[in-house]
């Protein structure tokens, strides 16, 4: 226990770091997730902008990156990571690398939520003279909001457990708090603290996502 005193400092700039990586990535990864989502529903057959070439396109990207070990796809995306951003390593390459594999990720269940749709809303839509973009917004996202929150819930506790694995290759947070204080040095009171504060931050986050999923299916 005296350990893990003399390294609270460091244990809540870790907390910190957690909590940057998991933003950035959450809104980065959300919003591609989002784009490829609309775009997968969308150019699917029947849909309102259906588009085989792109629905092909789309549906194999997804399928490629989606399987791929989390551990794996970092060490495989370093070089573009290091294009982009400057460097493989750090917040900052971790938040590109999370972000890339979240959107593919996200990217299906957006699609999935979409499809809960009834097709009759969307007819109606389309039978007043209502185009796709006023469809997108005024009907096809409002219609799928509770399943959309809760998948982004879902999303956002995968994106804690892959900050955690970002320690093994220079990234911050509690997973290399960990790694390098707690495991490594054979000090377990030191790993049981930041399992359970990813604990108390995921518990808090699925309470908050289920709670405005349920505000939003009773609007």
């Amino acid at each position: 226990m005296d350990s893990l005193l003399a390294l609270m400092p460091e244990f809540w700039k870790a907390a910190g770091e957690t909590l940057y990586i998991v933003g950035f990535t959450l809104f980065f990864g959300g919003l591609g997730g989002l784009l490829v989502g609309l775009g997968l529903y969308l150019s699917r057959a029947g849909s309102i902008l259906a588009n085989r070439p792109v629905f092909l396109v789309l549906n194999l990207f997804v399928n490629i990156v989606r399987p791929i070990p989390f551990i794996i796809f970092l060490a495989a995306a370093q070089p573009l990571a290091r294009m982009v951003v400057g460097t493989g390593i750090g917040n900052n390459a971790i938040i590109f690398t999370i972000s890339l594999a979240a959107s593919f990720a996200m990217g299906r269940i957006v699609e999935q939520n979409l499809l809960t749709v009834t097709p009759g809303v969307i007819e109606a839509a389309r039978s007043v003279g209502a185009g796709p973009l006023r469809i997108i917004f005024t009907v096809l996202l409002p219609e799928a909001l509770g399943p959309l929150i809760l998948g982004y819930t879902f999303i956002f506790v995968a994106l804690v457990d892959m900050s955690a694995v970002a320690g093994y290759v220079g990234g911050g947070g509690l997973g290399n708090f960990a790694l390098q204080y707690g495991y490594r040095q054979f000090n377990p009171v030191v790993t049981w603290a930041a399992v359970l504060l990813i604990i108390v931050l995921v518990q808090l986050v699925q309470f908050l996502g289920n709670w405005l999923a349920r505000k939003a299916l009773r609007r």
